[in-house]
């Protein structure tokens, strides 16, 4: 399915997030700590194609760095995950969107490290002038909507650590693991109108602390 970067695509995409039904949180949700990741649709580099934001993470960071992530943190108290989602947009790239933009939301997803993660999807119709905050992102990069599509864009290993699934996206020459290649993976799923579930998709060891 194509994804040109127009009004059409964006309707198009809230209408299967509309209709893509959230599961309850898994067992294990409980004691969690909230977080909320921002899952944007832009423009791509490549003219009338439409891409989602992902950056690398600062190597100066105590927890995660140097690792892909999209844009979102912690939820602040009483703070929504929307909201918290919209805050950490605009903390780590310089964006600014409301809640007008949000598209939807895809299902919440516990990771080894203690969070319960909420992405938020939405549309940022003028993603030109992003300003990275050098304290939290090393680099943006935009991702086709086609490189998720791709067939051989997701695999699933095993490791002796865990009875479950890794999942990972292959992106050029570099894998992009869970939590966020789960939620990419769910995201390319409700494009294609399945409801598939992630909470149980595994992460390497590296990203459990």
């Amino acid at each position: 399915m194509d994804h040109p970067f127009d009004e059409a695509t964006r309707r198009q995409i809230a209408q299967r997030c509309a209709a893509f039904v959230r599961s309850d949180p898994p067992a294990v949700a409980s004691g969690l700590k909230r977080a909320a990741v921002a899952l944007v649709l832009a423009a791509a580099d490549v003219p009338d194609e439409t891409a989602f934001l992902l950056t690398l993470r600062a190597a100066s960071l105590r927890a995660h760095s140097n690792q892909w992530a999209l844009p979102g943190g912690r939820c602040d108290e009483g703070e929504t995950p929307v909201a918290a989602a919209l805050r950490e947009l605009r903390e780590e790239v310089g964006l600014l969107l409301g809640e007008n933009d949000v598209l939807g939301l895809l299902d919440d997803y516990p990771t080894r490290s203690g969070y319960l993660i909420t992405p938020v999807v939405m549309w940022a119709a003028d993603s030109v002038q992003l300003v990275p905050n050098p304290e939290e992102v090393a680099s943006v990069h935009r991702i086709a909507l086609t490189d998720i599509a791709a067939t051989d864009g997701f695999d699933f290993i095993t490791i002796p650590e865990s009875e479950r699934r890794v999942i990972r996206f292959r992106h050029f020459s570099q894998y992009i693991h869970a939590p966020t290649a789960a939620l990419i993976y769910q995201f390319r799923e409700v494009l294609a109108g399945r409801d598939t579930r992630v909470a149980d998709l595994e992460q390497p060891v590296f990203a459990w602390k």
